[in-house]
């Protein structure tokens, strides 16, 4: 990656993110700017993200994430996954608040891969590992990949309606480990179309928490996911779970 320099913080930051509980260490800041400004100079050269104003990407991204900090001290999680991470929301910024928790960014897509793989470098994030697959395969009951019901926590920002999102992401949560879906206002319509999914899916809505820039769902898988969930890659989405 060339040289780009930090993107400047706004004013508002540091206090909004206290009243969530996050006192920043020294550094944490500047290394949230100079993400911001490697993923926007990465989105001129492929598709990343539509949001392009530096203002509103530090409240719609940067913010927007770190909203789960308080779910994930909460769970006393240790191990997180990132699915769907594409170009490294919420997980990257998390990574730099929680820097005692190890995040695991699964991304599909190679070029973003890569992208994500350039900044844990020049972020020097030693808590963060990325993963080029799909969830539906690493999920799979017969995966040798160790990742099937081993995470505290399952983070999905993005990744599709409820009844889909939860087929990739249950089956990686551990026995009583949680999912965070980052919803809109139409989180309860959503929640209602799932209700087949988390009932087949062995998990429950535990509640949905209104933040200022969207609706977080925290779900708790209640018990062992059954062997043939996730089914094969692009059918979740072919076939939602009814």
């Amino acid at each position: 990656m060339s040289e780009i320099a930090p993107l400047a913080a706004p004013t508002w930051l540091v206090e909004q993110a206290s009243e969530l509980g996050i006192e920043f260490e020294p550094g944490d800041v500047e290394q949230l700017g100079l993400y911001l400004a490697l993923l926007l100079d990465a989105n001129t050269r492929f598709n990343l993200t539509a949001v392009t104003d530096p203002g509103e990407a530090w409240r719609r991204h940067i913010f927007d994430s770190l909203t789960l900090v308080p779910f994930i001290i909460s769970a006393e999680a240790k191990q997180v996954i990132d699915v769907g991470s594409g170009g490294g929301l919420p997980g990257i910024p998390l990574a730099i608040a929680l820097p005692e928790v190890q995040f695991t960014l699964l991304e599909a897509t190679r070029k973003k891969a890569r992208f994500l793989e350039e900044v844990v470098e020049r972020l020097n994030l030693t808590n963060v590992r990325v993963v080029a697959d799909r969830a539906e395969t690493i999920g799979q009951a017969h995966s040798a990949a160790g990742h099937r019901e081993r995470y505290d926590i399952v983070l999905a920002r993005a990744v599709g309606k409820l009844p889909v999102l939860l087929e990739l992401t249950v089956p990686l949560a551990r026995i009583g480990g949680y999912v965070l879906a980052m919803k809109g206002e139409k989180a309860p319509e959503e929640i209602a179309e799932a209700k087949a999914a988390l009932h087949l899916l062995h998990a429950h809505v535990v509640r949905t928490t209104p933040t200022a820039t969207g609706t977080i769902v925290l779900i708790e898988k209640a018990r062992k996911t059954p062997r043939v969930y996730p089914r094969p890659p692009g059918e979740p989405n072919r076939a939602p779970l009814t």
